[in-house]
């Protein structure tokens, strides 16, 4: 747990029951603090996009992706990514 994270810890984030105390908190952070603060939210931010986007694989949601790639592929749609090797396949 970062600097920040212990702070808003220490400073009872667990008794904290409204987004306004918890603003508060935060408020009450330094400059970096607050950043090491923001950085791990984008990390759990990415962390619950990644479990998602994990979730709607396994459910199907996403297999009309796949399907539309294969769909373009067959067709001969396809572009090469930039960098990209083309190949002769």
């Amino acid at each position: 747990m970062n600097v920040a994270c212990r702070r808003l810890a220490s400073a009872n984030l667990k008794g904290m029951s409204t987004v306004v105390e918890i603003q508060e908190a935060i408020a009450r952070l330094n400059e970096t603090e607050r950043e090491e603060l923001r950085l791990w939210l984008d990390a759990y931010e990415e962390d619950d996009w990644d479990r998602q986007i994990t979730a709607d694989a396994a459910s199907g949601k996403l297999d009309f992706m796949r399907e539309q790639a294969e769909t373009g592929k067959r067709k001969g749609l396809l572009r090469p990514l930039p960098g990209e090797i083309k190949s002769k396949a």
